[in-house]
C-alpha cells in the first residue's frame, strides 16, 4: 500500500490551522512512529487518513486513487484504533468482536478471523468475559483485536499506550512490530519509548507542521553537540534554563548533576551522546523557534 499526502492543511473555526502544508509519502512494509507533543496535530492527521475529516486544502492519494472518492477501498484495507474508542461493555469479548466483524462485512471464515485476533492479543482466557469487567490494558487489547479483524494492509493506532503500565506497553509494542512485516503501520504517540525500539521511520510534528522525517539514528545524529551534562557542587545552587532545557536533575555526592539540551550550552558543559528522547526534545525546540 502507498499513501501520498500533498499540501495538506486543516483549519477549524476562525481560521485556526491545526495542520499546515503537510507533504508525506508512506509505503508498506513500514513501521512509522508519528510523534509530537499534545496538540501537535497528530490525531487530526490520523482522522484525515481514515476519512473521518475532510481537509481544508490539499489531497491524499491511496494506491494512486483519491482517498475521499474511494472510501470503500480504504475501509476494506484499514485497521484503526482511535485515541478514544467505544466498547459495548455488556457484551463479552467474543460477542463484541463478532459484532464488529459483521459491521466490517466479514462473512466467510468469520469465526476463524475472530479466533486468530483473540490469540494475537492474548485474550483467550477473557473471550467469554463481559468487557465491563476488564482492566484498562485488557480493553485496549480488545480495541487492537477489532482493528486487526480484517487482516488490514493499513494499521493505524492513535495514542494506544496512554495510562498503561510498562509491561502492557511492551506487549503492545511487540504486537505492533509483528504486524509491520507486511503492512503499513502508523503509531501515533507522544511517548518516545513506544517508538524507539520498533520504528524504522520517525515523523516529528509540532504545531501542525512536520519538523523531521527520517530514521531514529538520523534524528539522534542531528542532536550531536547539543546535549550535555553539567554539575553544580552546591546543593543550594540551581541551574537556570536559558537557551536550553533541563531534561534531568539528579542528586550526586558533590551536589547536583543536570542533563541539558539546547543550541547554546554553558561553557562548563560536558558534551554527551544524545538519546532519542534528547534528539526529539532538541528537534521540538528548534522547530518552535523557527
Amino acid at each position: 500500500m502507498k499513501i501520498k499526502i500533498t499540501n495538506l492543511s486543516k483549519a477549524y473555526k476562525r481560521g485556526f490551522n491545526v495542520l499546515k502544508d503537510i507533504n508525506l509519502e508512506l509505503e508498506s512494509p513500514s513501521m512509522i512512529g508519528l510523534v509530537g507533543p499534545n496538540g501537535a496535530g497528530k490525531t487530526t492527521l490520523m482522522k484525515l487518513l481514515v476519512s473521518q475529516l475532510l481537509p481544508s486544502e490539499g489531497n491524499i492519494m491511496i494506491d494512486g486513487m483519491e482517498l475521499y472518492k474511494n472510501e470503500k477501498y480504504l475501509k476494506q484495507r484499514l485497521g484503526y484504533l482511535p485515541q478514544e474508542f467505544g466498547l459495548y461493555e455488556e457484551l463479552t469479548v467474543y460477542q463484541f468482536l463478532d459484532y464488529m466483524a459483521a459491521l466490517k462485512g466479514i462473512k466467510e471464515n468469520r469465526k476463524d478471523f475472530i479466533k486468530k485476533c483473540i490469540v494475537i492479543t492474548s485474550l483467550e482466557d477473557k473471550q467469554d468475559i463481559k468487557i465491563r469487567t476488564l482492566s484498562g490494558g485488557q480493553k485496549q487489547r480488545v480495541g487492537i483485536a477489532q482493528a486487526l479483524l480484517s487482516s488490514p494492509e493499513l494499521f493505524i493506532v492513535d495514542e494506544p499506550t496512554v495510562g498503561l503500565d510498562p509491561e502492557e506497553r511492551i506487549k503492545f509494542r511487540n504486537l505492533f512490530s509483528k504486524n509491520a512485516s507486511s503492512k503499513l503501520v502508523i503509531l501515533s504517540t507522544h511517548i518516545i519509548d513506544d517508538v524507539e525500539s520498533i520504528c524504522n521511520r520517525l515523523i516529528v510534528m509540532s504545531k501542525g507542521r512536520i519538523l523531521f522525517d527520517g530514521t531514529p539514528s538520523q534524528l539522534i545524529k542531528s542532536a550531536q553537540g547539543h546535549v550535555a551534562k553539567i554539575e553544580l557542587h552546591s546543593s543550594s545552587e540551581e541551574l537556570v534554563e536559558k537557551n536550553f532545557k533541563i531534561t534531568s536533575r539528579v542528586i550526586v555526592p558533590n551536589g547536583l548533576s543536570y542533563r541539558i539540551v539546547g543550541e547554546d550550552l554553558p561553557a562548563s558543559s560536558e558534551f554527551i551522546t544524545p538519546s532519542l528522547e534528547d534528539a526529539y526534545i532538541y528537534c521540538i525546540m528548534e522547530g518552535d523557534m523557527a
